[in-house]
């Protein structure tokens, strides 16, 4: 009897050297664009994006809509309580328990899930034991205030599996894979 595998979830996110992966006001001008990273093959990597309605508004105001098929024409679920979902034809709009829908998703077939953001969504589903892999693209910026990679709560542990720099604009990308809890499954 074969089974599949679950699909992974993975936090990609870029983050100020001091930890925001935003400005106060969601702005990220801060990031710069840079030519050796392959955003195609990046986007390609996944075939579900997840974020909460913070991001997905900034989303909306600075890249100007999301086209038929969600974000970058992935299938997309953004969770509010107060989006209606009528008025985002593009994108599942969902009230639901973030833990839950995620939990259903990553027991689907199907590659990986981008748990695009934001912080509170990261903190939410890491507190369920449902990431598996932070990757974390570190800007050599310092911001002093913003929109923090996770907010406040538990310990998360991980173990770094690579590391990449990019010369040109001094950004480095660290993966980490999430080492479970001794209590927790998976």
């Amino acid at each position: 009897m074969s089974t599949t595998p679950l699909r992974r979830v993975v936090y990609q996110v870029a983050s100020s050297l001091d930890g925001f992966i935003a400005t106060e006001d969601g702005g990220y001008d801060w990031i710069p664009m840079d030519p050796d990273i392959d955003f195609t093959a990046l986007v390609a990597r996944f075939d579900t994006l997840v974020m909460g309605r913070l991001t997905y508004d900034v989303m909306l105001r600075h890249e100007g809509g999301v086209s038929e098929g969600g974000v970058y024409g992935k299938p997309t679920i953004v969770f509010s309580r107060t989006l209606d979902p009528a008025a985002h034809p593009n994108v599942t709009v969902t009230a639901e328990d973030p833990a839950a829908v995620v939990a259903r998703l990553k027991r689907e077939p199907g590659g990986d899930i981008w748990l695009f953001g934001g912080g509170a969504l990261f903190r939410q589903l890491a507190d369920a034991h449902l990431v598996d892999v932070v990757e974390i693209a570190v800007i050599p910026v310092l911001l002093g205030s913003g929109i923090p990679l996770m907010p406040r709560g538990n310990r998360m542990k991980l173990a770094l599996r690579a590391s990449q720099l990019y010369s040109g604009t001094g950004t480095v990308l660290l993966t980490y894979d999430v080492v479970p809890a001794a209590n927790t499954p998976g």
